[in-house]
C-alpha cells in the first residue's frame, strides 16, 4: 500500500483525480434513452432537450392538475449536492456502509451511475484507492429537494497477499456521476486489499 506525500503530493493527487474524474464521467454519460415517449407537444408528454427534461410544474410537484408553467429537471451538479456516510454494518472483517448523496438545492434534479472515490489520510495525503464497480445496472434516480440516493461501499479489514498492515483513511473525496468538482466527507476506515472499495451505482433512498 503506497501513500502519496512529500514533494510529489500535488502532482500525484492531480494524476489520481484525473483518472477518477474520467471514470466518473464515462460511466455516467450513457444515460438510457426513454422508450415509447409520446411525440413532443402531445398532451402530458415531456419535451426533451439534451440532458434536460421539461415537465409541467404540477407534475414535478407530484400533482395531477394541468399547468402551462414548465420546470426544467436536469442532472444534479456537485454544488447542489451534499454527501455523507450512513451507518456501517460489520462482520467477519468485512465492512459495508451507504454513501448517501442528498439534493440540498431547491430544484428537482437527477443522478445516474457511479461516484468517483479517493481516500485521504489524516495528513491530507491521497491513499491508493481501487474502486471496483459492482455488476449492477445503473438507473436514473430523480431527487426532489431534500431527497437522497445511496451507493453501497464494501471493503475488507483483513490483509491480503503480501500485506502486513493496512493504512487508515480519515476522509473521502466523492465525485458525483458525470461531474468534475468533488465533495469531501469524514471516512475513518482501515481498507485492505490494496485500497479496494467495492461500489454499487446510486439507487433511491438513503439506506442499504
Amino acid at each position: 500500500m503506497k501513500r502519496l506525500n512529500g514533494a510529489g503530493r500535488l502532482p500525484a493527487l492531480s494524476a489520481v483525480m484525473a483518472g477518477v474524474l474520467t471514470a466518473s464521467v464515462v460511466c455516467a454519460s450513457s444515460v438510457p434513452s426513454r422508450q415509447n415517449t409520446p411525440p413532443a407537444g402531445a398532451a402530458g408528454s415531456p419535451v426533451a432537450s439534451g440532458n434536460i427534461r421539461f415537465v409541467s410544474a404540477a407534475s414535478a410537484a407530484g400533482g395531477t392538475g394541468s399547468s402551462t408553467e414548465a420546470t426544467a429537471v436536469g442532472r444534479c451538479l456537485t454544488g447542489a449536492l451534499a454527501a455523507r456516510m450512513g451507518p456501517m454494518d460489520a462482520g467477519a472483517g468485512q465492512r459495508y456502509a451507504p454513501l448517501v448523496i442528498t439534493n440540498r438545492s431547491a430544484q428537482t434534479c437527477w443522478v445516474y451511475g457511479f461516484a468517483g472515490l479517493i481516500m485521504i489520510d489524516r495528513n491530507g495525503d491521497a491513499l491508493r484507492t481501487r474502486t471496483r464497480r459492482e455488476k449492477v445496472q445503473p438507473h436514473r434516480v430523480t431527487l426532489r429537494p431534500g431527497a437522497g440516493a445511496h451507493a453501497r461501499i464494501h471493503w475488507t479489514q483483513v490483509p491480503t497477499g503480501d500485506e502486513t498492515r493496512c493504512p487508515v483513511s480519515a476522509r473521502l473525496m466523492v465525485v458525483p456521476p458525470d461531474e468534475v468538482a468533488h465533495l469531501e466527507i469524514p471516512f475513518t476506515a482501515t481498507v485492505c486489499d490494496d485500497g479496494r472499495l467495492d461500489l454499487t451505482p446510486l439507487s433511491p433512498g438513503t439506506r442499504l
